[in-house]
């Protein structure tokens, strides 16, 4: 019978080394892909479990034909791998509407596709190492990240959202995770028939928060439209609050 190689066992059975390497790169792009669900990402977790499993597949099968057949390269099939999924990658960028909002799902989505890879070639234990640091940056770095942007210069922004029924609450409690103070909420229906609404709404805001909150808006089932602009500073005072909203 063949054997594989798994790191710190050697050699053993091909049946026993796939069901290792199986049950690794499920585990791995499933602790991965509930960190993604978690925040509501396009690649969640079936996405990231089934990347993970198929680049440890294509890699252990690489490496098995290699050794049968002399001309196989696997090297070849890692870089087919990593071109496969640069098409997902810009997959999940399109989807957010050509913005660059996808790309820490689309390096999500490459790194991965990378610790399959590794799982592929018989190295199930660095490839966690590879899962638990990733897992670190998606956890902390964000808060700091934020915590940063909060105390740099903020803009007043004007979001104009269009929907069909009321979603003034559910818009509220997005905006109020980016925010400390709304200063100005309010909404108008704009078809009594259909129930279209347009609600308007006046924050302080880092620029860059703006594409991720525009993005989180969108996400919102009854919601159609979001558009914002930067208005003028002093139109309000950022110190004071002027929610309108009942």
């Amino acid at each position: 019978m063949k054997e594989m190689f798994i790191e710190f066992l050697g050699p053993v059975g091909l049946y026993y080394g796939f069901g290792i390497k199986i049950f690794t790169a499920t585990i791995l792009g499933l602790l991965i892909g509930y960190d993604r669900e978690k925040k509501m990402k396009s690649a969640g977790l079936k996405t990231n479990m089934l990347i993970c499993l198929g680049a440890c597949m294509y890699t252990a099968v690489s490496l098995l034909a290699s050794e049968d057949v002399a001309t196989a390269d696997p090297n070849r099939t890692a870089a087919q791998i990593v071109s496969g999924i640069g098409f997902l990658g810009a997959g999940s960028i399109i989807q957010s509407r050509g913005s660059v909002i996808g790309m820490t799902t689309a390096a999500t989505i490459w790194l991965v596709a990378a610790i399959g890879m590794v799982v592929g070639m018989g190295y199930p234990v660095v490839a966690s190492l590879f899962t638990v640091t990733v897992l670190i940056v998606l956890t902390f770095i964000d808060p700091i990240y934020k915590l940063m942007e909060r105390k740099g210069e903020r803009k007043t922004v004007h979001l104009e959202i269009l929907s069909r029924g009321g979603v003034k609450h559910s818009v509220k409690e997005v905006v109020l995770q980016e925010v400390d103070v709304i200063h100005e909420i309010f909404e108008k229906i704009i078809d009594p028939d259909s129930n279209q609404r347009l609600l308007n709404i006046y924050i302080s805001l880092h620029p860059r928060r703006v594409p991720f909150l525009m993005e989180e808006l969108a996400n919102i089932i009854q919601v159609k439209k979001v558009n914002y602009h930067f208005a003028a500073n002093n139109d309000y005072d950022l110190d004071e609050e002027n929610d309108t909203s009942s």
